[in-house]
């Protein structure tokens, strides 16, 4: 399988690029697209539409094809995939039915792939996300590969998109589903973030809905945690700061803690809400500000997965999340260049407002402020 991945500021960019890239003879079937809010996406849509090329789309907040992070900007990866290896499945979950909606994505999936695994996108930042991991699992099994992202809206946290050929939606889910008997896909969730202080009990939660820890609201004692000032619906930068530099970490008896920083806050009763669920009784801890050590740990979980799982690839498809590079600033581009060293193929990636996939030694879940690499490979 070749792959080539392109960039451009426009719709009429990325027509000139697309141009460029199959000029040599090459045709893709298969457009991973990664783009700002601000970009026209239908029009994007139109461009590879006209192409005859499938499109799983999602917005961001910043993309990348090489250690050059871009802003505003749309970034994809084009893949001359066998159509008879993959399908591209779109549902939507106004209801919040996220579990019942991926089992039947797997179920639908079955019918067509004795051994599918799903790439996936989902939009709206109230979405729990491992609820449809979940859904995965219940119909394939433990073992499913799913890897993903939820879509950005450049820091806004206001309304992401996902998108198709010819569907959007703001509460809604994308998903590539590839036939795991001809197309190898691996991915490796890694964060890096430490953790400090003592462990913490969530005394009160529903699902992803965060009230109290050591019957503290959850806001109160991050804020007491980190310091902060003016903790109102005044503060406008305060959501952005909770979710990159004071997360949760919910702790694992099997593999590495899970990053649960709040992305949506209730101001009713200083509750939040996370992508992911946070049990009632879960054990959590603070985090300590990133350094150059957690950048280290991703490219080093990175370099393990090729050496025990995938030694090749012909594609690379990466979700970072968003708080990242809030973090780290310019200095991300060392971790993307690193992770991009590691097979040195076409890559496309987004910042993104959560990662799916499996820690180190752990299960398949929902992360936050955790880089999530996924390599295909044709067989």
């Amino acid at each position: 399988m070749k792959a080539k991945s392109i960039k451009g500021r426009s719709p009429g960019e990325i027509q000139t690029a697309l141009e460029q890239s199959v000029a040599d003879g090459f045709k893709p079937t298969l457009a991973i697209v990664f783009l700002s809010v601000k970009q026209d996406y239908k029009a994007v849509c139109r461009v590879l539409n006209n192409a005859g090329i499938a499109v799983f789309g999602a917005t961001t907040n910043g993309e990348f094809i090489d250690e050059e992070t871009e802003t505003g900007s749309v970034v994809m990866l084009l893949l001359d995939m066998n159509p008879a290896c993959f399908t591209i499945m779109f549902d939507e979950y106004p209801d919040k039915n996220y579990r019942e909606k991926t089992r039947a994505v797997a179920k639908k999936s079955l019918e067509r792939f004795a051994n599918p695994a799903f790439l996936i996108s989902c939009s709206n930042t109230e979405t729990d996300a491992e609820e449809l991991l979940l859904g995965f699992e219940d119909v394939i099994g433990k073992q499913v590969n799913v890897y993903g992202g939820a879509a950005g809206d450049d820091y806004t946290f206001s309304e992401q998109f996902v998108f198709t050929n010819s569907r959007e939606s703001k509460t809604g889910m994308v998903v590539l589903v590839l036939d795991e008997d001809k197309i190898k896909i691996k991915g490796r969730a890694t964060c890096g973030w430490n953790a400090v202080g003592t462990e913490r009990t969530v005394t009160k939660s529903t699902g992803n809905h965060v009230f109290t820890v050591d019957d503290i609201p959850v806001l109160d004692l991050t804020a007491k945690y980190g310091g902060i000032q003016n903790v109102s619906p005044d503060n406008k930068n305060l959501m952005l700061e909770i979710a990159s530099t004071l997360p949760l970490q919910m702790q694992r008896e099997k593999g590495d803690p899970v990053m649960r920083p709040g992305l949506l806050i209730d101001w009713s009763d200083h509750s939040f809400y996370c992508s992911g669920s946070v049990p009632q009784g879960s054990k959590v801890r603070f985090s300590l500000p990133p350094d150059f050590d957690v950048m280290d740990k991703v490219i080093k979980g990175i370099e393990n997965l090729k050496a025990t799982e995938m030694p090749e690839a012909d594609a690379l498809v990466v979700f970072s999340c968003a708080g990242r590079i809030l973090s780290f600033g310019p200095m991300m581009n060392m971790e993307i260049e690193g992770i991009k060293k590691v097979w040195n193929v076409p890559m496309a990636g987004m910042f993104s407002n959560a990662e799916l996939g499996r820690a180190t030694g752990g299960n398949l879940e929902m992360h936050n402020l955790t880089t999530c690499c996924v390599a295909i490979k044709e067989k």
